[in-house]
């Protein structure tokens, strides 16, 4: 069964899931068909005030978090499709997704691991982690009892 896709993001909300970036399509998150960046600039108040909603949202859903934010989990990205965030944002979210799952911390930080990727050909890109690979793993491992 299809079940999302590897390649374009999609919208997490639920505490017990890795959330990705946020979605710079307007009608329908994550729409392929509207593929755009949000054309905000760093001093528009309007990229400012979204950015202070999700640090609050992320604060809110895991008030023992602490430290800084990773700018990835409050902005969307020039597509605003991506499906991937960084290992910051990842390991920012890895003590609600294991509280509320009930796992250990490190077992989830295998699961992103396994799901990290390295810099394109070693040098293009950032290391990134598909959000929704984490996500089906950890079901997965929900349904069974043990990660794979």
């Amino acid at each position: 069964d299809v079940v999302g896709s590897r390649l374009v993001g999609q919208p997490f909300s639920a505490p017990g899931y890795l959330w990705g970036r946020l979605s710079a399509t307007v009608a329908v998150p994550y729409d392929g068909s509207a593929s755009a960046g949000s054309n905000l600039g760093p001093l528009n108040p309007a990229l400012l005030e979204a950015a202070r909603a999700r640090i609050a949202a992320l604060r809110a859903a895991d008030p023992a978090a602490r430290g800084p934010v990773p700018a990835d989990l409050v902005t969307a990205s020039g597509s605003g499709l991506d499906p991937h965030v960084s290992p910051a944002a990842a390991e920012y979210q890895v003590a609600r997704v294991a509280r509320v799952r009930g796992l250990p911390a490190p077992a989830v930080r295998d699961v992103i691991r396994r799901h990290t990727r390295g810099r394109t050909l070693g040098v293009l890109g950032e290391p990134r982690v598909n959000v929704l690979e984490v996500n089906l793993e950890l079901d997965a491992h929900d349904r069974t009892g043990a990660s794979r």
